[in-house]
């Protein structure tokens, strides 16, 4: 079953916690148990294609509520792309997650998640709107893994600024079941309206649900990228490994928390912030502040002031954090920097990577991507130890260069290759409204619509 980290709400399954996204209470919905996965489970990963290693771990979390015959195929038709491990040196990888319908990272919850809430939705024959912030590849993502579901509408909402031209138009070109609205504001204002909205009982009609990584839905998928990297390079199910996960909104950290949870061997994890250090700061002092509003660094997705997913990740360490950022009830804070190493990485010191990177070894990276290098590197120079030829280390790639063309043009002189993906992409016709940072406006604007 699964709780509310604000502690007001029932438990409920996870089917009822992926369709409603929010608790009532304005919590985040976390497993109660974990199902563990024994070493005889790990060693069979070892070698399979990611559709099959996503199927066992998946098998393992669901089995109380999904036939097996039933989640294959969704498991199968969602992992239909291939998730590159490309070598720096060593036994230091980056692990390309851009190679999916948008070239995001976004990509490996959202078709999941699309395909467990259609057929949750079948099996109820209900409809549902889903709501959604994007700070930049999460609304593609959501909108192309949604798009043409016949339960399902969608209305994204994206900072006006905040975004890149090919992020924007990965989401305004669809049409169907699909909206999109640039707002005036901030990513965190984005995600208050949607938010306010989930609050909102006027709105119960409406069916609202949310695709961000404040649904649950999001977090599990995210956890089978983990397993696969580990199980494609470990040489045994002893060999422990590092991963340095650029963070934002810590729905992709938190997926990493989760597999470890079930098992996976982590020697530690990294948060690589952008200038939007809270979290940082936070480990480092011991007090959580929030940055209103957040700073605008290149690596746009990656600018948020509150990460929502900080009140999973001090539940699963023993603590309580309301919505909007107070802590309750202290986490093991120890064991926490036991576990996780912080960093916050400046745009001078993303950009300086970023080229040493590609100069160096030919990788070619994007801002998000090199702020994850820059994070281990940034570690391994605090623990040498951890830096010799055996030592796995894995840094995720979290979207594809040819969404930063202007950056990478200007860092590097070059044009970075379009995907198949993103092909057409400059040319298509957009479709989007525009609205104003207002609560009543956004309302208004559904209930016109819906």
């Amino acid at each position: 079953m699964y709780y509310s980290t604000n502690g007001r709400a029932k438990k409920v399954s996870f089917g009822e916690a992926l369709l409603r996204g929010l608790a009532p209470d304005k919590g985040l919905y976390m497993p109660g148990h974990v199902p563990m996965l024994d070493n005889s489970s790990l060693k069979s990963l070892f070698g399979k294609p990611y559709h099959e290693v996503a199927f066992i771990i998946a098998r393992n979390i669901l089995r109380s509520e999904i036939n097996p015959e039933d989640l294959y195929p969704l498991v199968n038709d969602a992992y239909n792309f291939k998730v590159p491990l490309e070598k720096v040196y060593d036994h230091k990888y980056i692990m390309r997650l851009d190679q999916g319908p948008t070239a995001s990272f976004k990509d490996f919850a959202a078709r999941m998640m699309g395909r467990l809430m259609q057929y949750f939705l079948q099996l109820q024959n209900k409809k549902m709107l889903i709501l959604t912030a994007t700070s930049g590849d999460t609304g593609s993502a959501i909108a192309n893994a949604f798009y043409g579901l016949d339960n399902i509408q969608v209305v994204i909402l994206y900072p006006e600024n905040e975004v890149t031209p090919r992020q924007r138009r990965q989401m305004t070109t669809l049409r169907k079941n699909i909206r999109i609205i640039s707002l005036q504001g901030k990513f965190d204002d984005c995600q208050a309206l949607v938010k306010q909205a989930f609050m909102d009982e006027s709105l119960t009609y409406l069916n609202l649900s949310s695709a961000n990584s404040i649904n649950i839905g999001r977090l599990l998928p995210q956890s089978f990228y983990y397993f696969y990297a580990w199980s494609q390079l470990a040489t045994s199910v002893n060999d422990q490994v590092i991963y340095s996960v650029p963070s934002g909104n810590f729905g992709n950290m938190m997926g990493g928390l989760l597999a470890r949870k079930m098992g996976l061997p982590v020697k530690r994890f990294i948060i690589a912030t952008n200038e939007n250090d809270e979290v940082p700061e936070y480990w480092r002092t011991g007090k959580y502040a929030t940055i209103i509003p957040s700073r605008n660094c290149i690596s746009s997705a990656m600018n948020v002031g509150h990460p929502s997913n900080m009140a999973r990740v001090i539940a699963l360490y023993g603590g309580t954090m309301d919505e909007k950022g107070n802590i309750i009830l202290e986490p093991d804070i120890r064991q926490m920097r036991e576990d996780i190493f912080t960093v916050s990485i400046t745009d001078l010191y993303t950009t300086e990577v970023l080229k040493e990177t590609y100069r160096q070894y030919g990788v070619l990276t994007e801002p998000h991507g090199a702020a994850g290098w820059a994070g281990l590197m940034n570690y391994l120079k605090h623990y040498p130890e951890d830096d010799n030829p055996d030592q796995l280390a894995i840094s995720l790639e979290t979207a594809h260069p040819a969404k930063f063309p202007e950056q990478i043009r200007t860092l590097l002189g070059i044009d970075p290759e379009l995907p198949l993906s993103m092909e057409g992409l400059d040319l298509a016709e957009e479709s989007y409204d525009k609205l104003e940072n207002n609560y009543t406006q956004f309302k208004n604007y559904l209930s016109a619509r819906y």
